[in-house]
């Protein structure tokens, strides 16, 4: 089982601020992921759901897919770097498997997945 540590969440604005000032986003329909480097052995993750998603259940909803989908895919991950997810207004009615393929596809997008599944050919032109 690998559950979410203390250690693994980003909490106080000043870290998500920081991450949006110095790191570099990728985006898709559903999400928008920002990362940093962050000199440690762990990465940091932070979700963050406005009120433009939907009410407090869509975006505690939204936030449990997304919270969930990492928590499952985060040892595919390269470790030492802050992760803010944001959801975007498309995603207050999908599903977790929508929410797992866009965040798999924003890690590819930003080089983080260490090994990367060839099964999946959804993207690929023959």
């Amino acid at each position: 089982m690998n559950a979410f540590i203390k250690e693994e969440k980003l909490r106080k604005n000043i870290e998500f601020r920081t991450v949006y000032r110095k790191g570099k986003s990728f985006s898709n329909q559903l999400l928008v992921l920002y990362i940093m480097k962050n000199r440690k052995e762990i990465n940091r993750a932070g979700i963050s759901v406005s009120k433009k998603v939907g009410k407090s259940v869509v975006r505690s909803k939204v936030k449990r897919l997304i919270s969930e989908s990492y928590r499952l895919n985060k040892d595919n991950v390269k470790k030492g770097y802050d992760l803010v997810f944001i959801a975007r207004t498309t995603s207050n009615d999908k599903n977790y498997y929508d929410i797992e393929k866009a965040l798999t596809n924003l890690f590819k997008k930003a080089g983080l997945l260490i090994n990367e599944k060839t099964t999946d050919c959804d993207n690929q032109v023959l």
